[in-house]
């Protein structure tokens, strides 16, 4: 972390709002501003308070609203002195949110990737993880979805720029490295006219001594290729997970989403996938309620979901967002039903993960530990290379031995629950 420039320095703080890939970019701006002689320091004890937004859904464009005027009503009690709305929503929004909050200073849009990206002097994670975001925006433009808008083309870092960076966090002694990006099977595609996700491990993994996992996050189903499947198979410190939003399966439904598969290819790479990595843990997003989804077609998502039994599965309702071709679609369906079909999708799926975590009792994992259980002394919260940070679920650790965050250790596996799992230091 860079050393500030002085002991009196202003004090700067940040809220970052929605997915990881924000949170590489608010790591990115507080690092200029420590770097101008800036200090870290809570929303209460800051002069700038900084949001980094998200206007992804609704729900999350609501949460950037209600932040930022929670923001306003302590820089009126003096609390703070400046106000700086980042991101996705100031992005998509600026005009509106320079008219609507006067108090607001500042008003950016999202941080553009640079090709040549350097590594963060700060992180936002625990000290033995980080996110690496390799590219930025989309190639597909989902009916759906606003990202492309608000990000813009499809960019990649350069192979060296993501090369230096691991080697930092590696020096760094972080211990996992996430792999993110809208659609990180397109990397290089701008760069290097193909897709380069595999080229791009190869160079990883030789720099990597003290990071032993290599979690792929947000892997396009369409772009997915054979090479990338045998590698994920044959390379140790690459986490057999593969998170892949499908986020239908109904074929109407693809492709008025605008989905570059459809049914047959969905099956055709799950069977590739299990194959080919039989301990591979399947994780995947589904949208419910879109515009004109029939109750049989809905059926078809729950007997496909009873039928593959992701290990991980998470939904959304439909979100009807303005610039988004689905926003004119004829047949938007009432909150109502679409909240009944999240209701039943997410019931279904209880059911799956607690049969699949049951495959993990009497088995020894290797466990990485994020915290220590507040309530029980003899209980720590960690992960398995099946879980990614914050999305999934957890293992909790029985020690009578004090446990070190961020290290390793080989657990036993006793009990299982609905998302969780409980077992023993060996």
């Amino acid at each position: 972390m860079p050393k500030n420039k002085n002991n009196d320095s202003k004090k700067v703080s940040i809220i970052n709002l929605g997915c990881a890939r924000n949170l590489v970019d608010s790591q990115k701006i507080l690092t200029s501003f420590v770097n101008k002689g800036y200090s870290i320091s809570s929303d209460n004890q800051a002069e700038v308070a900084i949001v980094n937004t998200c206007a992804f859904i609704e729900q999350a464009k609501k949460e950037s609203i209600d932040t930022i005027l929670d923001l306003i009503a302590l820089k009126k009690q003096g609390i703070i002195k400046k106000i700086i709305v980042a991101g996705c929503l100031s992005e998509r929004y600026k005009e509106v949110l320079q008219k609507e909050f006067k108090e607001v200073d500042s008003i950016v849009g999202v941080k553009k990737l640079d090709k040549n990206d350097k590594p963060e002097d700060i992180l936002l994670t625990p000290s033995h993880y980080a996110y690496l975001k390799v590219c930025e925006s989309c190639f597909n433009k989902c009916s759906f979805c606003v990202i492309p808008s608000i990000k813009g083309r499809f960019a990649s870092r350069t192979i060296e720029s993501v090369v230096d960076e691991v080697k930092s966090l590696d020096k760094r002694n972080v211990k996992e490295i996430n792999v993110i990006g809208q659609d990180i099977t397109c990397y290089g595609m701008d760069l290097y006219k193909e897709k380069s996700l595999s080229k791009l491990l190869k160079k990883i993994i030789p720099v990597t001594n003290n990071i032993s996992w290599i979690r792929l996050l947000y892997c396009y189903p369409a772009h997915i290729t054979d090479e990338l499947i045998d590698f994920i198979a044959s390379e140790k410190k690459v986490c057999k997970y593969l998170d892949i939003p499908l986020q239908h399966i109904n074929n109407r439904i693809l492709k008025a989403m605008n989905r570059r598969h459809d049914k047959d290819s969905v099956y055709e790479l799950i069977n590739k996938i299990r194959m080919r990595i039989p301990d591979a843990i399947l994780r995947t997003t589904m949208i419910v309620g879109f515009p004109g989804e029939t109750e049989d077609e809905f059926a078809e998502l729950l007997d496909f979901t009873k039928e593959i039994k992701f290990d991980r599965l998470g939904a959304f309702t439909y979100s009807q967002e303005e610039g988004t071709k689905a926003f004119n679609y004829p047949g938007q369906l009432p909150e109502k039903v679409k909240q009944e079909r999240y209701a039943r999708l997410m019931a279904v799926q209880k059911v799956i993960s607690q049969e699949s975590l049951k495959k993990f009792v009497g088995k020894k994992l290797t466990v990485i530990i994020d915290e220590k259980e507040k309530k029980d002394d003899d209980i720590y919260i960690g992960r398995s290379e099946y879980d990614a940070p914050e999305v999934d679920g957890v293992v909790y650790v029985r020690s009578k031995r004090a446990l070190k965050v961020g290290e390793f250790y080989k657990v036993r596996i006793n009990d299982s629950y609905e998302y969780d799992l409980m077992g023993e230091k060996i």
